[in-house]
Order: C-alpha cells, then structure tokens, then sequence
C-alpha cells in the first residue's frame, strides 16, 4: 500500500504492518484506534512493549522465555527430569501446557530447518540439545514440531541424530481434528492417521 498520510501517522502504519499477520488495512484499522484511544492507555501499550524487550530474555536452559535466567518450568522440581519435548517456539510451549498431559521438561529449537529460509541445524539450538542429553538423565525425546515440510525435516533431523544416543525417540501423533470430516481431511493428514491409529480395548 502507497503512503498516503502524512508524519507519524504513516510512520506507525508502516511499523505495525511489518509485524506477523498485520497487513496494510488491519495496519491502519489499528494505528487509527492508536490515535483515537486515550494518550494514558497507549503509555500502558508503550510501556509493556518496553518492559518486554528489557526484561524478558530466553532460558539458558531449554530457551524458552523468561524473566530470569532459566524459565519457570525449568525451575519447577515437579517436572519430570526424564523426558524432553523438543518443539520449535515457545509458543508451542503454551500450546502443550494448555493440555496439563504434558509434565516434563522442554527445549525451544528457534525455528525450524528450512534452506529456503537460510535456516539449517546450525542456526537451531540443536547442539544445546545434544549437550542437555550426554549425561544420560534423560530417557525419551519427544519431538514436537509442527506437521508442516519444514518440521518433518526437522524430525527427521533429529531422529538420525538422536537416536544413536540410546534414547527412545517419539513423534507427537497427528491426525484427523475432533468433529473433523473425513471428507475434507488431505491425504497426508489422513495417511498419518491411518499410521496413528491404535487398537480399542
């Protein structure tokens, strides 16, 4: 979209347009209620966005965020020692616990490989990994990345990887969704269903 307003106004629409999900008219939708909204509320928005990038940092454990140096549920004793869900972001790291199934530990990857992108294993936390996993604590990998080509890559990846180490290595299952309809389920999702399936007892 061509700038048509003029200062600051289009400066803000620019900035929240190269945001993720935000196009051009959700861009200015938002910096028009920016202007229309009281000047002590758009502080509060200013000064969280400023808290964030000041006080919150990635765990020096598994990389998750956090206020400290390690995360809360790498501080949490509670949490099983023996297994690590390896998944991509730390937003997926909300996504699992959200299902309370989930109570042991986590590695955040920072992304996915993906050449395209200029993303190999090396600009992943995967020789973190590694190290997490030499002093033979941990006995299952559960690898959680998302059911997309560039996270089966990755799976792979880690697969090949891992699995000399001795570990049991296991892939989150994926599916058909509840109240799904066979019908417009795509062969890949409804091939690993088939994969997936288990007997009923």
């Amino acid at each position: 979209m061509a700038a048509i307003y003029d200062g600051p106004i289009q400066d803000l629409i620019t900035e929240l347009g190269q945001l993720p999900g935000i196009g051009p008219k959700s861009a200015q939708r938002i910096a028009f209620h920016i202007l229309s909204t009281e000047k002590e509320d758009v502080m509060r928005l200013v000064d969280a966005l400023v808290q964030v990038k000041d006080r919150i940092h990635f765990c020096t454990t598994c990389f998750n965020v956090s206020e400290g140096d390690t995360c809360s549920i790498c501080r949490d004793p509670r949490r099983d020692n023996a297994v690590v869900c390896v998944v991509e972001d730390a937003k997926d790291v909300v996504a699992i616990e959200r299902t309370r199934e989930f109570r042991g530990r986590y590695h955040v990857l920072g992304g996915c490989i993906s050449p395209v992108n200029g993303m190999g294993p090396d600009q992943l936390h995967i020789r973190e990994l590694v190290a997490r996993l030499a002093d033979g604590s941990v006995q299952e990998v559960i690898i959680a990345t998302n059911p997309t080509i560039e996270g089966e890559a990755t799976a792979t990846y880690l697969s090949r990887l891992l699995l000399p180490m001795g570990l049991t290595v296991s892939r989150l299952a994926s599916g058909l969704p509840v109240g799904g309809d066979l019908e417009y389920a795509d062969e890949v999702t409804l091939g690993r269903a088939f994969e997936g399936r288990r007997a009923l007892s």
